[in-house]
């Protein structure tokens, strides 16, 4: 398979992915996007190691790097200012954050209910999943603090939830 070949037939499909995912929070543009695509294909391909491999295969393949390397390389934390606008109306997140003088039935009410799911027949596992979550933890990041799958918390909270609703 000659590479040349495979890259003029496939350069149009990985344009077009490269289109569809500069609009999914990625800080890099379509152009650099399509460049990390055909370096992979590069790496990859140049040896004719596609011999028996589809167009559509090869394309997912890359497909599927890219999503990866954007994953691996995305901004981790979005740091704002109050002050900085959030949208094209000039609106200011000191703006819509809410306000932290919250009145003193609201914080009380909140702590009724937060005892009352830790201390009324709750396993274990659920208050667990339920202290990590409230203190702000992903479903992947409780899972790995427990020692468990994140399928297993989002089981956890689901049934908190459930057992929550029926009291």
């Amino acid at each position: 398979m000659d590479f040349r070949a495979l890259y003029d037939r496939i350069s149009p499909r990985l344009k077009r992915i490269a289109r569809h995912y500069r609009t999914r929070c990625s800080p890099l543009g379509e152009e650099d996007l399509y460049q990390e695509m055909c370096c992979y294909l590069w790496g990859h391909f140049r040896d004719s190691r596609g011999e028996g491999m589809s167009d559509y295969y090869i394309a997912k393949g890359c497909e599927f790097y890219l999503l990866n390397y954007m994953r691996v390389h995305r901004e981790k934390v979005s740091l704002s200012r109050l002050e900085e606008p959030i949208n094209e109306r000039g609106d200011m997140l000191k703006d819509v954050l809410a306000d932290s003088s919250e009145g003193i039935d609201r914080v009380v009410e909140r702590k009724m209910v937060i005892d009352d799911i830790m201390n009324n027949g709750f396993t274990k596992r659920e208050k667990e999943v339920f202290g990590l979550l409230l203190k702000g933890h992903t479903v992947r990041e409780a899972g790995e603090r427990l020692g468990i799958s994140h399928v297993m918390v989002v089981k956890s909270k689901k049934n908190l939830i459930e057992k929550w609703q029926r009291k």
